[in-house]
Parts: structure tokens; C-alpha cells; sequence
């Protein structure tokens, strides 16, 4: 009989469908101090946590029996990700638990913002009557701007039609019909800057979207916006957000998340007077709490007595056989995605993967979630892999084909996987040399022969003397020193491609320079 511990507080309504789940037997043991936990963890199979049980390496090498461990919450802080996977450990966490709770949040901080609500508070237990002082606005009719349309954002964006507030969105990775389903306009990031009367930030974080609002951002909005972000801490410079409150072109910040958390009680923002911090308090209800025990619970419940896994956010162990049959291939796979979604604009609408060779086509499912996870992880802050790859592809309304074919021209096994998005679409092709040397042999019509690892400089030139000199001339400059070099093109003269591996990443800055020349049509840059 399978035996569960939970160690930290969980809501009564979670242990009790634990206890009710047949063939499950669960203690209750909360508080254990590590060597305790380190102790007991070897009888039990699986595991349920919130944030206070740490998980390390020194638990899961005890946890000789340990099938799954269920995290009630998002945050994986406390678990050792990689030691779990490794020993075949599923993990689990409740990712759409505290949802309508932060979008909520969000909702509250847009309505205490527009009517100076804590302010006036204030003011009145001071013993104060300044009614003309805080005189607010009203929502209706203003133009609220989602950037995000994940989880929260959506009900974000539901919540403010409700309010009847028009709302435009913008997120390059959903397409068109799903935000016309919610009722929204996706629009260009500019545009939405140029429109909204309150922007709310719902982006993961990530190199992308870390300092995506600065000083050229607010400079494009409108005098008077209001910034709500309940979403990350990094993804609005902070400094340059003080600037525009002082200067008048941002008229209120409603912030729940900042840079540095707990944030030192000097920082400019917190004692702003047009500015309303809460700390971190997004996903912080009890109902949001009770959800993500009763989540856990049931997801732990049903892997035990119907083998179900759901919200894994790491990769259960493959069959031994398809790994040493495919193992080279899988990791190939997995980048081919990630450097397509990196190198493509726009909001990826179609993911078309093509399997050529006797080989790869014998197992083409896990090659294929491979793809899928390596797309999904470059603009997603959650954990992204085999497992919850295909529903998040789903849930974000991209399609997927899959074609296979045994014959061959040119490699052995080739898998090339193209991306359509709502601003064109972009090829990459690749192999296997050996058994186990990745290689990207095709860019859309261009063949070359590239490694795909570490940081990546990719362009594009009209084949003309000197291009490939004074790029390595700007990148000498900017002591970024070029481990490898691959060129290839259509003819002559024509169209030419090149791929630089290099040791440095290649900054914005450095890319406006490569821009800047003559004959080059773009400049990306990308990390495996």
C-alpha cells in the first residue's frame, strides 16, 4: 500500500481526499526538522509539501521509495529539481491554483489605484477630512492594456470588460483567435503603449521581458497612465518608473512584486505618494490556499490509483530502450525547438515538424515533445517539458503537425521543424553526425553546418566582400570572443547566412551595431 507524508500545513478539505483515496495510506507530520525528515522519507512513496519542507539532495538520496512529490503552489524554490528527475522522481506542482486570486489582486490594486483608496485611508486615521484632495477617475470607458495573456492576464483582461473597460492586449506568443475568444485586440507592444489609459503586467520573466518597461517605454505612453504589475519583480525598471511618476507622465503604480524581495524600506517607490505596494500578497487568500491543497491532493491521489500525472514540471524517466536508441536525438530536438522560437518573430500560430530516416521515425512521439517543450520554454516562465508540453501548446491555441517519412536525400535522419507565426515563418534543420554530435545543417533555404549549444550569433547579409570582417570587428571591440563560425548560401552574390558561437552573450546594444550595417538583413541572438 502505497504511504504518504505530509509535512507541511495543508488544508483540511486536502487531507481528506487523500485519506478517502482507496489503497492510500497518509501520516501527518508537520514541523520535522531535516534529519527527521531525512530519516522517515525512505518509508514513504510519495511526498506532499507547501514552501517549508525543503526537499534536497540529502532527502531524495534517502527517498529509496519515493514515486511523486506534490507541491501545493507554483514556486519549486524548496525541491531539488534536478536530483528528483534524475532518480526518476515526478514532481508536481498546482499551477492554476492561485489564478483568479492574482488576477483579482490585480483588479483590487486598478480600482485602489484609480480612486486613491489607501491614500485616503490614511488620511481619515490621521484624523484628516480632505475629500478634495483625493478626487479619483473612473475606469469606465478607459483603455486598459494586458500585457500577457497567460493564466492570469486572460481573467485580467474578463474581469475589466466586465468593468466595461475597452482592452488591448499584447503577447507574441498567443495567437489572434484567442485573444478574440476572451474579447480583446492583441496589438503591437507599441501601440498598446500609445493607447492605454492603465497598463497590468501579467509577463513571465525572462531575458526577454526582464527591464521590459523603462525609460523609451514610458516615453510612448500616454501623460497620466496608470502601471499596475502583479506579475514579477525586474520587468519594470524601477528607477525609471520613479522618474515618470515625478515627472507627471505616470500617474499612479499599484506594485505587488518588486526586484529585490522583502524590498528595503528605503526604496523611493514604497514611500511614493502616488505609488500602493503590497508585498508579494497576489496569491495570499484562503480560498487560493485551499485550492492548491485540494489540487495537490487529487493530482496525488490519481497518480497513485489511476497512474495519472498532471502539472509535472520535471521529465519522468524515458524507456531505457528509446533513450539508447533515440537519447541523441531527443536532445537535438529539444534545441531545434529552442533556437526556432528564438529565431522567429511574432506569435508562433503552427508548429510543423518533419522526421526523415529509418531511425527517428520509429519513434517520433517523444521526439516530438521534445520540440514542443524546447519552443515553449523560451518565452515561459513555468517549467516547461515532456510532460505539460502539449497541454500548454494547447492551451495557447498553436497547432501542431507532424509528418514522418523513412526516405532520405542528403543525412541519414533529419529533423527539421518550422514555426508560422502571425509575422512569417522560420525552418531549421538538423542532425546527428556520428552518434552523438548535434548539428543544425539547414536555415530556412541556407545549408551550413552549425553547432547548436552555449550563445549563438545569427544573421543574414547579401553575400558581399567584408560583411563577415567588420562583424568580427564589432564584436573584437566589444570583447566578445567567436568560438566557431559556420556560413553558408543560396549562390553567388545571393542570400547568406552565418552562425557564430561565441563565449559572451551579445547584448541589444552590440546588436544595433551589427544592424547598422550595410548588406545585413537581421542580426539574432540565442542561447542553448
Amino acid at each position: 500500500m502505497p504511504k504518504i507524508l505530509v509535512s507541511d500545513e495543508l488544508s483540511p478539505k486536502g487531507i481528506a481526499i487523500l485519506q478517502a483515496a482507496e489503497g492510500i495510506e497518509v501520516d501527518v507530520k508537520t514541523g520535522m526538522p531535516p534529519e527527521e525528515l531525512i530519516a522517515a522519507i525512505p518509508d514513504y512513496h510519495g511526498l506532499v509539501i507547501r514552501s517549508a519542507t525543503k526537499v534536497t539532495d540529502e532527502v531524495i538520496a534517502a527517498a529509496a521509495n519515493m514515486k511523486v512529490i506534490g507541491r501545493a503552489g507554483i514556486g519549486m524554490d524548496n525541491v531539488a529539481l534536478e536530483a528528483a528527475s534524475t532518480k526518476g522522481i515526478i514532481v508536481m506542482n498546482t499551477p492554476g491554483g492561485n489564478t483568479i486570486t492574482t488576477a483579482e489582486h490585480a483588479i483590487a490594486m486598478l480600482m485602489a489605484l484609480s480612486r486613491n483608496i489607501p491614500q485616503a485611508d490614511h488620511s481619515m486615521k490621521e484624523g484628516k477630512w480632505e475629500k478634495k484632495q483625493f478626487i479619483g477617475v473612473e475606469v469606465f470607458n478607459k483603455t486598459l492594456g494586458v500585457i500577457g495573456l497567460g493564466r492570469v492576464g486572460s481573467i485580467v483582461a474578463q474581469r475589466a470588460l466586465g468593468l466595461q473597460m475597452k482592452v488591448v492586449t499584447h503577447d507574441p506568443y498567443i495567437a489572434r483567435d484567442v485573444a478574440e475568444k476572451i474579447g480583446v485586440e492583441l496589438v503591437e507592444f507599441d501601440d498598446l503603449l500609445a493607447r492605454s489609459d492603465y497598463i497590468s503586467l501579467h509577463a513571465a520573466k525572462t531575458k526577454d521581458t526582464e527591464g521590459l518597461i523603462g525609460d523609451g517605454e514610458f516615453a510612448k505612453m500616454k501623460n497620466g497612465v496608470f502601471l499596475i504589475n502583479c506579475a514579477r519583480g525586474g520587468i519594470v525598471e524601477e528607477e525609471a518608473l520613479f522618474e515618470a511618476l515625478e515627472s507627471g507622465k505616470v500617474a499612479g503604480a499599484a506594485l505587488d512584486v518588486f526586484s529585490i524581495e522583502p524590498t528595503p524600506p528605503d526604496n523611493p517607490l514604497v514611500n511614493h505618494p502616488r505609488v500602493i505596494c503590497t508585498p508579494h500578497l497576489g496569491a495570499s487568500t484562503g480560498e487560493a490556499q485551499e485550492n492548491v491543497a485540494i489540487a495537490i491532493a487529487e493530482q496525488i491521489a490519481d497518480f497513485f490509483t489511476r497512474g495519472e500525472v498532471k502539472n509535472a514540471v520535471n521529465t519522468p524517466s524515458l524507456d531505457p530502450e528509446v533513450v539508447s536508441l533515440l537519447g541523441p536525438y531527443l536532445n537535438l530536438a529539444g534545441r531545434l525547438g529552442s533556437f526556432a522560437a528564438q529565431y522567429v518573430d511574432g506569435g508562433i500560430k503552427e508548429v510543423n515538424i518533419r522526421y526523415a530516416g529509418e531511425e527517428i521515425a520509429r519513434g517520433t512521439t517523444p521526439l516530438t515533445l521534445y520540440v514542443l517543450a524546447g519552443v515553449l520554454q523560451t518565452f515561459m516562465e513555468e517549467t516547461v517539458n515532456t510532460v505539460n508540453a502539449p497541454y500548454l501548446v494547447k492551451q495557447r491555441g498553436i497547432v501542431v503537425n507532424e509528418s514522418t517519412t523513412r526516405a532520405t536525400e542528403d543525412y541519414t535522419n533529419l529533423i527539421t521543424v518550422e514555426l508560422v507565426t502571425d509575422k512569417g515563418r522560420g525552418t531549421v534543420s538538423g542532425t546527428i553526425f556520428g552518434r552523438k554530435n548535434p548539428r543544425i545543417v539547414r536555415i530556412d533555404e541556407v545549408s551550413l553546418e552549425a553547432m547548436p549549444e552555449g550563445h549563438i550569433l545569427v544573421f543574414a547579409n547579401r553575400d558581399t566582400p567584408g560583411v563577415i570582417g567588420r562583424v568580427g570587428t564589432i564584436l573584437g571591440n566589444n570583447k566578445i570572443n567567436i568560438a566557431g563560425i559556420q556560413l553558408g548560401r543560396t549562390a553567388p552574390q545571393e542570400d547568406a547566412v552565418a552562425v557564430l558561437n561565441v563565449d559572451q552573450p551579445v547584448n541589444e546594444s552590440v546588436l544595433a551595431e551589427l544592424l547598422a550595417l550595410p548588406n545585413l538583413y537581421y542580426a539574432k541572438t540565442i542561447t542553448l
